[in-house]
C-alpha cells in the first residue's frame, strides 16, 4: 500500500511492475491523463497545488479502506503536482488481487476518493490566455452556511 505525490513525471510501466505478486490473479491500473480540453475551452495546461501532509494522511485512508474492502493484494496511487502538459500523466491509480472484480472495484473506489476526499487542487489554463481553478467554489460536506 502506498500513496505518493510527485512533482516528478509518474511512469506507470514502473508502477505497474510493483503490483505483482504470487497471489494476484489480476491487476487493474487507471492512468489520469491532461486533455486539451474542458466544458468546451481549449486547455494548453494544468497546475496541481496539494496541502502535502492533509493529503496523504487522507491517502493512507482510502488505501487501507479499499484494502479492506476490496481483499485487494498491493495497491499504490501518486498524484503529481506542479504545471503539467498536455499528455502528462496526472495520476495513476493500481491495483493487484486475486481476482479481477476486486481490482476493478476497489481501483475505482480508489480513484474516486481520492478525487473527492483529497486537498489537491488544479487549475486549468486555458488557449485564450485565461486560468482558472476547477472545482473550487463547493464547500465541504457540513461547511455551507460556516
Amino acid at each position: 500500500m502506498a500513496f505518493e505525490i510527485s512533482a516528478a513525471a509518474i511512469d506507470p510501466e514502473r508502477l505497474k511492475r510493483g503490483l505483482a505478486a504470487a497471489s494476484a490473479g489480476a491487476c487493474v491500473c487507471f492512468e489520469g491523463w491532461v486533455r486539451d480540453h474542458n466544458d468546451g475551452e481549449p486547455v494548453t495546461a494544468l497546475e496541481y497545488e496539494t496541502h502535502p501532509e492533509l493529503a496523504r494522511k487522507e491517502a493512507e485512508k482510502v488505501l487501507a479502506e479499499a484494502v479492506e474492502r476490496f481483499a485487494v493484494v498491493h495497491v499504490e496511487c501518486v498524484h503529481r503536482v506542479g504545471l503539467l502538459a498536455i499528455g502528462d500523466c496526472a495520476v495513476f491509480v493500481g491495483v493487484s488481487a486475486a481476482h479481477r472484480g476486486a481490482a476493478f472495484d476497489a481501483c475505482r473506489y480508489v480513484i474516486d476518493e481520492i478525487k473527492h476526499r483529497l486537498p489537491i487542487w488544479k487549475k486549468e489554463h486555458y488557449a485564450s490566455g485565461a486560468s482558472g481553478w476547477v472545482n473550487c467554489a463547493t464547500p465541504a460536506a457540513g461547511t455551507a452556511g460556516s
